[in-house]
């Protein structure tokens, strides 16, 4: 597919696949290497490739690429697969935080994580189910 320059939604400025792959290996990188993170990491199995693979293809479609999750999945259903799992403020919280560290990681621009801001929080706030 050709590369629209016009397109400005967060998975272009994010510098497609390859951007977006590069974030989620960064975010998982820091969750596992930060203290702050360790409520949320302790929920993750010892390897984080699947969870990662998982998210790329989420945030795929989400940034407005292509819909891998939903092609793979049927269903861009996120709150399920979280229900086993404790999920308050300050889980949330710590999520948000790698997100935020791993787009400052991968230097992502002021645009984007405007962008992103919002709905990265309301995304992660309906996780929370306790």
């Amino acid at each position: 597919g050709g590369h629209d320059v016009s397109g400005h939604n967060p998975y272009q400025l994010l510098g497609g696949e390859d951007g977006v792959r590069t974030l989620c290996a960064a975010f998982y990188r820091i969750m596992d290497e930060s203290p702050e993170a360790a409520g949320i990491r302790a929920m993750h199995g010892e390897s984080l490739a699947a969870i990662e693979e998982k998210l790329f293809e989420y945030l795929s479609g989400w940034m407005g690429g292509p819909p891998l999750y939903a092609r793979r999945t049927g269903t861009v259903c996120l709150t399920k697969p979280h229900q086993p799992y404790a999920i308050g403020a300050a889980e949330r919280d710590q999520w948000l935080l790698c997100m935020e560290r791993a787009l400052q990681e991968v230097g992502a621009c002021d645009e984007v994580k405007e962008m992103l801001r919002e709905p990265m929080f309301r995304i992660a706030d309906m996780m929370v189910n306790r």
